[in-house]
């Protein structure tokens, strides 16, 4: 299966479940990883035939920006539902993160993968 990146994605967003972390923005970090199959976009040169991660991306920043998810795990799987929603995406694996949440480490996060269930 092909890949169509979404890489280091710097959003700000309301997360978490302290006082303090519900008061104002904070950076979240995404990483996305879409399969689907990019042999006819790649044959056409047509996004229209590709999965368009413009679109995507401005969906999953809105959201990110808005939803005020208490944990990094809740914003993963609204993001990969928001990847799925695109018909030519096969499955999403997304990571959130974020950055400078623990002492002494770049970031905490989840990575997660979901695909398309039985029709």
């Amino acid at each position: 299966m092909d890949l169509v990146l979404i890489k280091d994605l710097l959003v700000r967003g309301i997360i978490g479940i302290n006082a303090d972390e519900r008061r104002a923005p904070q950076d979240i970090l995404i990483n996305i990883a879409l399969s689907t199959d990019i042999r006819l976009a790649a044959e056409s040169d047509r996004v229209e035939d590709s999965v368009n991660y413009r679109t995507i991306t401005k969906k999953v920043i809105a959201h990110a920006e808005k939803a005020g998810r208490f944990t990094v795990e809740a914003l993963a799987a609204d993001i990969a539902r928001i990847c799925l929603e695109e018909p030519k995406v096969i499955s999403a694996r997304v990571r959130v993160e974020k950055p400078g949440a623990v002492r002494f480490a770049r970031s905490v996060g989840v990575e997660i993968e979901r695909g398309r269930g039985p029709a």
